[in-house]
Parts: C-alpha cells; structure tokens; sequence
C-alpha cells in the first residue's frame, strides 16, 4: 500500500478533531460540529459513525471498567484499530471528526488509524458556554450519564445493555416564514458499566512504582533520586531525577528510557502522559 499520508493526500481528506475534558459534551455536539463544516465520518470512543450508522469499531461504553474504556478509545488493541483503518481506507469521504480530551489524545487516534495528524482543532470552549459545559459535567458526575451520538435503535441494536434513554433535538427550517421543524437529530443517551461502579483513580504512589519497575528493567544501573507527579488536565507530567552510570550515552539511551516508560505506562494504566521530564541529577562511578 501507499504511505498513508500520500494516500490520504491523493484523496484529499482533512482531518478535524473536537477537543475536552471527559464529560463535557463533547458527543452531545459532535453531530453538530460535523454538520457545520460537512464532516462525513465521526470517530468517537472506539467507533466510527457515518450520518446515523455504526460503521465498524466497538464501543469503550460497553467495557466494564474505566481504564479499559479508555484503550478501547485510544484503539490499543491493535486487532481493533486495524478493523477500523481498513474500512476507513476503503470508504469515499473528503472529511472526518475525531474526538478526545487533548490534542495529544486525537493526534494518537489518528496515528494509529493511518490517518494524518487534525489539521483543525475545535475546542468544547469554542461551542459551548461555561453553564452548558458545568451542567454536562454534573449530569456525567452525579448520574453517570453519557451521549453517543447516534439514535436509539442503533444503540439498542449493538449495544443494548447500557441504555439509557434517547435525546431528540429539533432543529428549525432555515426558510423565512416556514414554522414546521425541518430535521430531528437523536442521540443516545447510555450508562456504562464502568459509571455504575464508581471512579478508577491511580495514585501518584502508584505510578511512582510503576515508574521505579520501568527504569529498573529498562537499565537496573540507573538510580532514580526523586519522582514527581503531576496530574493535569489531559493526563500525568512526570519529573524523574537520576543517577546514571559513568559511560552512559547520555543522548540516546536516556531518550529512549523516556520513550519506553511512556509506552509502558500508558499500555498498561489506560491514562495519558503528557510529559516525562528526566532530570540528570549526577554521573556516577
């Protein structure tokens, strides 16, 4: 096959991605976004949606806990993001949405669909008011609630376990004089296992650990001196201080341990490192 990004360039497709935090609304005004700049194809947690329809993919609505959710929406799992890239190359479109909670996260999304990099990012902030943007988090907080954003029978139909109840939104004709509403957009409205039994959060002491576990079986002559961690809106940042060893490349050793307790972390918690700063403290003998 062609390179992908040749590929993609033949067919002249452009990327957009819709960025927020988790429960924002981001999928209440997915359809919304698409149709304002005529986005064909939307990829949200794991699935791709054309007009009404589930295309191919599966929803990280339906797992049963919070950190796989979020592989499922990173499209970890290679024989999931491979189904995907596949019917994404054998469809015609010219534009297509994905969603995420950062750049970072939709820039991951559409490496690992073969897709190029957005190359127009939408903020929630952008198209919603602060009161929308609190409610959304408070009903997804308290209730547990999210949106998919297509209509009830396609959920029930794939995935009728987590529903919840359906939303229709009425949009009104465009031409002066007529009153009868034109459109009827519905989303679905689900309760994911995972919102059932509470939040998943992994302490710092917890990835401390699992950073010490990285470093030692990546180079057990590297000593870690301090770890900080820092959990920001997308994800983690990590500050990690060594000791190496005297003889040490300091170059592409060290940044391929950085890129190796990124990869690690990330696979095996689910979450998003933003950032994994090490700081050379001393050259040891």
């Amino acid at each position: 096959m062609i390179f992908p990004d040749i590929f993609w360039a033949l067919k002249r497709v452009k990327v957009y991605a819709l960025i927020g935090e988790s429960g924002t609304g981001k999928s209440f005004r997915a359809k919304l976004v698409a149709q304002k700049y005529g986005i064909d194809f939307i990829i949200d947690d794991g699935l791709l949606i054309r007009d009404n329809r589930i295309l191919t993919g599966h929803s990280a609505k339906r797992e049963k806990t919070f950190l796989a959710a979020v592989k499922v929406a990173l499209f970890d799992e290679k024989a999931h993001r491979d189904e995907v890239a596949r019917r994404l190359q054998s469809e015609k479109f010219r534009k297509i949405l994905i969603l995420g909670t950062s750049e970072k996260m939709v820039n991951k999304i559409a490496a690992r669909l073969q897709l190029p990099a957005p190359g127009k990012i939408i903020k929630i902030e952008d198209i919603a008011s602060q009161e929308e943007i609190e409610k959304a988090i408070r009903t997804r907080r308290i209730e547990g609630k999210h949106v998919i954003p297509i209509p009830s029978i396609e959920v029930k139909r794939n995935y009728p376990g987590i529903f919840y109840d359906a939303i229709r939104i009425f949009k009104k004709n465009p031409v002066p004089g007529v009153g009868r509403m034109s459109k009827v957009h519905e989303k679905s409205v689900v309760r994911p296992e995972y919102s059932k039994r509470g939040k998943v959060i992994i302490s710092e002491a917890a990835l401390s650990q699992m950073v010490i576990h990285c470093v030692d079986e990546y180079n057990p002559n590297i000593r870690i001196k301090k770890i900080v961690v820092k959990d920001v809106e997308a994800g983690y940042r990590l500050v990690i201080t060594i000791d190496v060893p005297l003889g040490t490349q300091l170059g592409g050793n060290i940044y391929a341990m950085q890129q190796y307790i990124i990869e690690n972390l990330e696979r095996y918690t689910g979450i998003l490192i933003e950032e994994v700063n090490i700081i050379i403290d001393k050259i040891i003998q």
